[in-house]
């Protein structure tokens, strides 16, 4: 399964699963909402990316996260991380990880 295809299993699910998870966009790319905030969406440079708070430490997850920056004149996103199609396997878990942040 393609990495677009796997990002819209992960949100087609986590929006069967609780009424305020929606679909939506961010920064024109497809996104999954909570109560009408982005806490993950899929970048057209096609990682995943995800909200995880300014607290959380990606080198606990052992896992090649990068933090998100998409503009070349400005600052990364704070609490935005990013991880490439090649571990889509973790993009489920980091997505309950996001949730359950926008949620607290």
């Amino acid at each position: 399964m393609d990495a677009k295809s796997y990002f819209e299993d992960i949100r087609t699910t986590f929006c069967s699963l609780n009424k305020d998870v929606t679909v939506g966009k961010m920064m024109s790319s497809e996104a999954i909402h909570y109560k009408g905030k982005v806490f993950a969406f899929f970048s057209t440079k096609g990682k995943m990316v995800f909200k995880l708070g300014k607290n959380f430490n990606p080198e606990n997850d052992k896992l090649p996260l990068e933090v998100f920056s998409p503009f070349k004149s400005k600052k990364p996103l704070s609490g935005w991380f990013q991880l490439d199609a090649s571990y889509k396997k973790s993009w489920y878990d980091l997505t309950e990880k996001a949730l359950q942040l926008i949620q607290s």
